[in-house]
């Protein structure tokens, strides 16, 4: 493990993902700990946007509008699709609209088990729509749009892609994957062995997915590792950690859009962990999270 990392290992909660409330004050914890960054000329709106499922409620989000931008991506955040809120994203979403120069569209889609798949997935697709008729008042070129996320909002990232690409949905320019959670079978190697790595292992792993998927059926929307066809999709980044379950099954899907056709940027970086881009301090949390910004400035700059 890098050095600078490590000495905060001992610091992190070991706790289970057994309660959803627990896990997610715990987070919001962690959360508010984490410096944001002074962004000048940074606008920053509170929207919410319709549903497209008949019944359900709006989604809010929270826009990032950086002066000159000329896409956006709809951003989902990190926590095992049971924990996150627009405010324990808020640091992160100011660096990566800091960093890229592109609107960032913060989403704060239904948690699980309260709101188990697809409830997230709709969210994620209401505000994909949303933002693809809003193109012209929010400033943005409607052929400059990026889906995104960490973890589990990576999984929906790229479930959203996979979306757009089968139902005809609004146009993805761009897919950027941060050690996305993607096969809830638990088969690769990463998820069998890492059972103690710090942040996520694979008992925490296996209790998100089953508070996602409740009693529904494992589809291709909800864990996109089991599409059998990745043709067509958007370009991609994915950045991967070492000590991360997911590690494994992001580096497959990698390859797997490879052999698609697709075009991917793969960075796995050495000596991290699941999240460990939190710990700012450190000078490959400072890489990490630069790179990410770049990317999503070069995809929809061009």
């Amino acid at each position: 493990m890098d050095p600078e990392l490590e000495v905060f290992v001992p610091l992190f909660p070991r706790t289970s993902l057994s309660d959803p409330v627990a896990s997610r004050e715990g987070l919001a914890g962690l959360a508010a700990a984490v410096p944001v960054p002074e962004v000048e000329g940074l606008v920053v709106e509170e929207w919410t946007v319709p549903a497209v499922v008949p019944g359900a409620p709006g989604v809010p989000v929270r826009v990032y509008r950086p002066a000159g931008a000329r896409g956006a991506v709809v951003w989902l955040h990190g926590g095992g699709y049971v924990m996150g809120t627009l405010d324990t994203e808020h640091p992160w979403a100011v660096r990566l609209a800091a960093g890229s120069g592109q609107v960032v569209v913060s989403v704060g889609y239904r948690l699980a088990p309260e709101h188990p798949y697809p409830a997230a997935l709709d969210d994620a697709w209401a505000v994909l729509h949303w933002v693809a008729a809003n193109a012209g008042p929010l400033g943005v070129d409607g052929e400059r749009i990026a889906v995104g996320g960490h973890s589990a909002g990576g999984g929906l990232a790229a479930a959203l892609a996979l979306r757009a690409r089968d139902e005809r949905g609004p146009a993805i320019r761009f897919q950027l994957l941060n050690q996305p959670q993607l096969d809830d079978r638990q088969e690769t190697w990463s998820q069998r062995n890492f059972t103690d790595t710090p942040w996520m292992n694979r008992d925490r792993v296996a209790a998100s997915w089953g508070f996602y998927l409740g009693d529904g059926e494992a589809t291709p929307f909800a864990a996109p590792a089991r599409a059998a066809d990745l043709g067509g999709l958007p370009p991609a980044y994915i950045g991967t950690a070492e000590l991360c379950p997911n590690r494994d099954e992001d580096i497959a899907y990698a390859l797997r859009l490879l052999r698609a056709g697709v075009s991917v940027e793969l960075h796995q970086w050495p000596g991290t962990f699941h999240g460990s881009q939190a710990i700012v301090s450190a000078e490959i949390s400072q890489r990490q999270n630069a790179e990410l910004g770049d990317v999503l400035r070069r995809a929809l700059a061009g």
